[in-house]
């Protein structure tokens, strides 16, 4: 079969295979191998760490500064020792052994303990005309998790994975390319995992055992293969080490973790008032309402109807007093008005800021204000642009960005007429002088750079206040810039199940700020669904309700007051919950750890845990079963080894153990590990809500350890040092539950407050926080 870049075929040509080792030598890190017909470069980084650099011409491509955020000399220096055999070279860090033969260039490497891992398959490395490719072998009992973005199960293996943005409507299981391109993968089995991170932008392809069983294969359409390897032993570590290399999110505004209501379709200012009231009014707690085309005059970014939204700034400082933020979207066309006195446009064209064709001609696609124009996000000078074109909604009081069509979606007629979606040229010129680059290198950029330009203009135009972007689509690295949802799904229930591997997977390749639309984009939701989903929605990092135009509302009222309450309980669990998912956003950008995690995440030693797809992990903590089939009051649910707790009965199991859950339509199955720490605040409306002075401790009785974070939640002094941190353990000995809280670290102090220790199933204890620290035993 055709390989494909884009829509355009290319004819499958022979590979030409590397051949035999002629010289190598070693320049400082970097050990350089000339082959019969190509070379090869092996880069020492870390000890856990290896970068691959394969290419058939003469010398490497030039370094891009767009997803690996550290260049080969920033890493620390790491000891390796090099031994020669007349048939391998072997090299050798701290923690993992890489063996190259000479007869093949065949690239093997091992653990501390001889278990291979990421080893050539017999074809190795491989060219034709058009792309270069690796082959590796498929160890027993491997598993494949990541690839970004990913619909059906959590398990990649026996699958093809391609990495092209398009705007994937309509997606269903089997939907190979999607919003997102993230050429990275974790591979496990019992005791070992490694990471694969393939550092290119052009079309990709990974192949998983389908065309040979027992081999994957890697390729891409560009001259030179550059790939990291990344040793474990366990996911943790891959991802720490992997977010070290293309970046780690930054803290978001703590607004951002309350609950978003948006819909295609509130289109005139007194539909949001109406919304913002029924909100108030029901105390149903809401922070965000999202802003679809509707309030644009004629879909021309950056401007506002002056019919359906005639005073943005009183309309949104009136939904400020009332606790609410706004969010509003934008796409990266711009109408194309050359007569009509459109300041973004007029301002593109004349700096030149548009993509142009090969032939100096400016591109032009259809979008929503029909014939439009497209910024050279790659271009700095645009971005920096593009981000002051922002101040139109900053000024009214817009506190967040929502990025959308920008893979980009462009079609060749308008709306409503037959057309196709198409592509800028794959010739056409994008980036700066010193870093110019052809479409085909930069497509999967697009979103990700728009994303940057609004994550740094609403930087600079909100210097004092931590502003929210959400993107549609994105490459490696877009967690540098902002969140990310997925996409355009649809009411239906395999949906609901499919949202939980997809965040997973998106978690495991370093993306930890996501979501999917709760109860559904396109179609009509049931009554029963929509529970479901607003029960599994409580857990995403991004927890939206949004619809599209023509289809039923998804306001947590509109089926009836049964599922009012149902939604109303896991809303206000999710705001009690706030201290610890905001300790979790804390350590994803610490460490780049995933917030929503799949249960070998946990367990990665744990087979059983290798396929579960329907059960996910919030934190290290909290387990939930979420129910994603109708007419369902029981669920399987299986508990991993050690002692877990029924949130809700607190119930006591031995595991390893699977139990029959009861799970009727107002209890969502949730399960705590022993030695669980979960601080938790009362019921606000909204995130920003005044006159709570209380913080409770939920301590399961077993030994653990949870490091508390706390600072303002909304501006930037916690990089000059004012957060605090509380380090708080419990032990158990003999029948006594010992609770030891730590004297708080940092610079920043909270308001006056009582913390109440409660034990559970055991007691409780009252007391005023100053910060010195305390020890309680219980009973």
């Amino acid at each position: 079969m055709p390989q494909y870049f884009g829509q355009l075929p290319i004819l499958e040509q022979p590979w030409s295979i590397i051949g035999t080792i002629k010289t190598f030598n070693i320049n400082d890190r970097h050990i350089d191998f000339s082959c019969t017909n190509a070379r090869f470069r092996i880069t020492i980084l870390a000890p856990n760490l290896i970068r691959v650099r394969f290419t058939p011409k003469n010398e490497f491509l030039p370094r891009r500064s767009w997803a690996v955020t550290l260049d080969d000399s920033e890493w620390e220096k790491t000891d390796f020792k090099l031994e020669e055999t007349p048939e391998t070279i072997e090299i050798k860090t701290e923690q993992i052994q890489i063996k190259i033969f000479r007869q093949n260039s065949h690239l093997h490497c091992y653990d501390q303990s001889g278990q291979p891992f990421a080893c050539d398959a017999e074809t190795g490395l491989g060219w034709r005309s058009a792309e270069v490719a690796a082959w590796k072998q498929i160890e027993a009992d491997e598993h494949f998790y990541g690839f970004g973005e990913r619909t059906g199960l959590l398990d990649k293996r026996s699958e093809i994975k391609t990495h092209w943005t398009i705007d994937a409507v309509d997606y269903g299981p089997l939907t190979d390319e999607m919003y997102q391109a993230i050429p990275f993968f974790i591979a496990l089995r019992p005791h070992l995992a490694y990471g694969l991170f393939l550092n290119s932008t052009y079309w990709s392809q990974f192949d998983l055992g389908v065309e040979k069983p027992g081999t994957w294969r890697m390729e891409t359409q560009s001259q030179e293969l550059d790939y990291y390897i990344i040793h474990g032993p366990q996911p943790a570590q891959i991802l720490q080490t992997y977010t070290q290399l293309t970046g780690r999110m930054p803290l978001p505004p703590v607004w951002s973790l309350g609950y978003h209501q948006s819909r295609w379709g509130y289109d005139t200012e007194e539909v949001v008032r109406q919304v913002a009231q029924e909100f108030r009014t029901r105390e149903i707690p809401c922070d965000v309402i999202h802003f679809d085309i509707d309030y644009m005059r004629g879909f021309r970014v950056f401007s506002w109807s002056p019919k359906r939204f005639p005073n943005p700034t009183g309309l949104l400082g009136d939904l400020s007093q009332a606790g609410f933020k706004v969010v509003t979207i934008i796409d990266p066309g711009v109408k194309y008005e050359p007569e009509a006195d459109y300041t973004v446009f007029d301002e593109g064209i004349q700096k030149d800021y548009f993509v142009r064709k090969p032939n100096g001609q400016l591109f032009h696609g259809y979008v929503w204000p029909e014939k439009a124009v497209f910024p050279d996000f790659l271009r700095p000078e645009v971005r920096y642009w593009w981000g002051e074109c922002h101040k139109s909604l900053t000024d009214a009081g817009v506190a967040g960005i929502w990025n959308d069509m920008n893979e980009p979606s462009i079609a060749d007629r308008p709306f409503g007429e037959k057309g196709q979606k198409i592509w800028f040229p794959m010739d056409s010129q994008q980036g700066p002088l010193d870093e110019a680059a052809t479409h085909a290198e930069t497509h999967n950029l697009y979103g990700l750079m728009m994303a940057r330009s609004a994550y740094e203009g609403l930087e600079r135009l909100r210097p004092h206040e931590r502003s929210f972007i959400l993107t549609r689509s994105g490459y490696a690295g877009i967690q540098r810039w902002s969140s990310v949802w997925m996409g355009d799904n649809q009411a239906v229930w395999e949906h609901l199940e499919q949202s939980l591997p997809m965040l997973c997977n998106m978690g495991l390749s370093g993306v930890a700020f996501v979501g999917s639309d709760i109860g559904g984009f396109a179609q009509n939701s049931t009554a029963e669904m929509f529970a479901r989903w607003m029960q599994a929605g409580m857990l995403y990092p991004f927890m939206r309700a949004h619809s599209s135009m023509g289809v039923g509302r998804r306001e947590p009222w509109v089926f009836g007051d049964t599922i009012e309450g149902i939604c109303r309980k896991f809303i206000e669990l999710r705001y009690q919950l706030i201290p610890y998912i905001y300790t979790l956003f804390w350590q994803a950008a610490l460490t780049g750890e995933p917030i929503l995690r799949p249960l070998l995440y946990e367990y990665p030693n744990d087979p059983k845990t290798y396929e579960l797809h329907e059960q996910v992990f919030l934190g290290s903590s909290l387990m939930a079963a979420p129910v994603c089939r109708p007419g369902v009051e029981y669920r399987a649910v299986y508990l991993p080894e050690g002692v877990w707790f029924d949130w809700w009965t607190g119930e006591r199991y031995q595991g390893p153990t699977h139990i029959l859950a009861p799970a009727p339509l107002e209890i969502m199955p949730l399960y705590v590990k022993a030695g669980s720490i979960i601080p938790m605040q009362p019921v606000k409306q909204y995130l920003d809500e005044e006159g709570f002075s209380q913080l409770s401790l939920r301590i399961y009785p077993g030994q653990g350890e949870f490091t508390f974070y706390e600072d303002d939640g909304h501006s930037f002094n916690y990089r000059q040092g004012e957060w605090a941190t509380t380090v708080i353990r419990v032990s158990q000995k003999n029948d006594q539950v010992i609770v030891d809280i730590a004297p708080r670290q940092g610079q920043w102090k909270p308001p006056s407050r009582t913390i109440i220790i409660q034990v559970v199933g055991i007691g409780e204890k009252e007391f005023v926080d100053d910060g010195t620290g305390y020890q309680w035993q219980f009973p």
